[in-house]
C-alpha cells in the first residue's frame, strides 16, 4: 500500500506563529498579571502557564484558592481557543467547571490546556493544573463561543 496515499495533513491547531511573549504583554494591567499568571511553553496541540502559590493566590486556609485555579483554567483554556480560531473571530468562555483533586499551600502550579474540540461555532478544551511533582491538584473543563469580533475602533476624523 502506497503511504502517501493513505496519510492525511492534519491542520495546525494554532493559527499563524503564536508567541509567549505577546500572550504575556496581553497579561500586563488584568487579574493574570496580579496573580501571577505566565505563559511558558506553546506546544503543537497545547498551550501553558504557570501561576505561584502564595498571599495572592491562597484561601484563608493558607491553600490555593479553587477561585485562583479556575481564573488559571480559564485563562489558558480560553487563550488557547484565541490562537485556534481563525482571523477575525475571538472566543468567549460559556461554561467552566472545576474539580479540585489536590491541597497546594506553596510553590508553583502549572497549567496545560488541550483542546477535546475545536470547531468553528463552540470549542471545548480541557485544562490540567499540576503542582511542582507533577501531582494532579485542579482538573477543569472549558466551553467556549467562537464569535465574530467587532471591527477595531476608530477615533472620530476631525
Amino acid at each position: 500500500m502506497n503511504d502517501s496515499a493513505t496519510s492525511t495533513t492534519a491542520r495546525p491547531l494554532f493559527r499563524g506563529s503564536p508567541d509567549l511573549d505577546a500572550l504575556n504583554a496581553m497579561s500586563r494591567g488584568t487579574a493574570m498579571e496580579t496573580l501571577g499568571i505566565v505563559f511558558t511553553e506553546i506546544g503543537p496541540d497545547y498551550l501553558r502557564a504557570t501561576m505561584p502559590v502564595d498571599a495572592r493566590t491562597h484561601q484563608p486556609y493558607g491553600l490555593l484558592h479553587g477561585g485562583a485555579s479556575a481564573l488559571l483554567a480559564e485563562t489558558v483554556g480560553s487563550s488557547a481557543g484565541m490562537l485556534a480560531v481563525d482571523e477575525g473571530k475571538g472566543c468567549v468562555g460559556i461554561e467552566i467547571n472545576a474539580n479540585h483533586l489536590r491541597a497546594v499551600r506553596s510553590g508553583i502550579v502549572t497549567a496545560t490546556a488541550r483542546a477535546l474540540h475545536a470547531g468553528r461555532q463552540t470549542q471545548v478544551w480541557e485544562i490540567r493544573i499540576e503542582d511542582a511533582h507533577a501531582r494532579l491538584v485542579c482538573v477543569s473543563r472549558l466551553t467556549l463561543a467562537v464569535i465574530p469580533l467587532p471591527p477595531p475602533h476608530q477615533p472620530p476624523a476631525g
